[in-house]
């Protein structure tokens, strides 16, 4: 539905964008905005927060910023507020019927206003993984702090018998006011529009309507996240209010070193030990990975530091992306003491070799 103040307002401005930008870069300049704005981190902004989201809520979603860019083209003018055609005495000639949506937006101007759809706050929270769970991925859990109504006066926010019908607007929540052919309709003055007032308020509550509360929000990370990165999951964020959509969560995920392994990109990385004379000779060695671990020949004469692969035992494969490897360094040990039999057989095996050794 069409809002009145998509007359007043300039969402695009709101943004700091251009009315041709694309919806990566309106949602690039909300999630930067909305950030710097957000009342959790800047105390004080709540006004401009919500004149963001409010935003956001219009342009973020295809089919109301078409919407609106058509109310923005036509103008109040086309909608009879005068000029040339308009609602001037003796000129009322348009039905609403002829303007789409736009008929429920100037019904509300006559006494038929609905409340007005609010899109739910983002909230943001951190989640600590293990080095395992970052690689492969995980769903998992967050609690989320969150509020519901209240149980003692079930969201009315007064105490038994504390609340009365506002005796000028008799409940209804707006006022008339007879213009010739028209009721006017305003909100009451009197109790805000909310067809009564609050004379004694819940003692739980203190007249709020609402007690703080948790909630768990099921999360799935994708595998091959890393420290520091952000995942958005759309609308698992605060419900809207009359109808609107729920906000965003924002996960700043946190990754666990690990004694044994470590990422390149995609890939996952580890160190193994082979005693001098198996590198000499050859060998085999058992090398863990993030699953059962896996046999990896080392060839005769392998030289330290060698960094030898084991195919798709890195990060999971994704729709942008190949399966990644287990990179293995090989770590040559070199015995640091040698007993004079063994000092013998090694200047035996370098003068064998041609080598000399001082």
């Amino acid at each position: 539905m069409a809002e009145r103040e998509w007359f007043d307002t300039d969402y695009y401005k709101v943004l700091g964008v251009t009315s041709s930008a694309t919806d990566k870069e309106i949602t690039r300049a909300y999630r930067k905005l909305a950030k710097s704005h957000h009342p959790d981190t800047n105390p004080g902004s709540e006004e401009r927060f919500k004149e963001i989201s409010v935003a956001y809520d219009v342009l973020g979603d295809a089919a109301k910023r078409k919407e609106y860019d058509e109310v923005r083209r036509l103008g109040p003018a086309a909608a009879g507020f005068g000029g040339p055609g308009g609602a001037g005495p003796g000129n009322f000639n348009f039905q609403s019927g002829d303007l789409g949506d736009l008929g429920d937006l100037f019904g509300g101007l006559f006494g038929n206003r609905r409340p007005r759809a609010q899109r739910g706050a983002d909230v943001e929270t951190a989640l600590h993984l293990s080095f395992r769970d970052a690689v492969m991925g995980v769903t998992t859990t967050v609690n989320l702090p969150s509020n519901e109504a209240c149980k003692t006066c079930q969201g009315r926010g007064a105490a038994p018998g504390g609340y009365v019908t506002c005796e000028f607007c008799n409940g209804r929540g707006v006022t008339n006011d007879d213009q010739g052919p028209f009721a006017m309709s305003s909100v009451c003055t009197h109790c805000g529009g909310r067809g009564g007032r609050i004379v004694v308020p819940c003692p739980s509550c203190q007249g709020s309507g609402r007690e703080p509360s948790s909630r768990r929000v099921n999360v799935r990370i994708p595998a091959g996240v890393v420290d520091g990165q952000r995942i958005r999951l759309k609308g698992k964020g605060s419900p809207g209010a009359n109808g609107g959509h729920p906000g965003d969560l924002f996960v700043d995920v946190h990754v666990a070193a690990d004694p044994h392994f470590d990422r390149r990109g995609r890939h996952v990385t580890t160190t193994v030990n082979v005693a001098l004379t198996a590198a000499i000779l050859g060998t085999t060695v058992e090398v863990p990975t993030l699953e059962e671990p896996v046999t990896l020949k080392v060839p005769a004469g392998t030289q330290p530091g060698t960094t030898m692969r084991v195919r798709g035992r890195g990060v999971p494969a994704s729709a942008k992306h190949a399966h990644g490897d287990l990179l293995v360094t090989v770590n040559v040990e070199i015995p640091k003491k040698l007993n004079k039999e063994q000092r013998a057989l090694v200047e035996k095996l370098a003068a064998a070799l041609h080598e000399e050794v001082s």
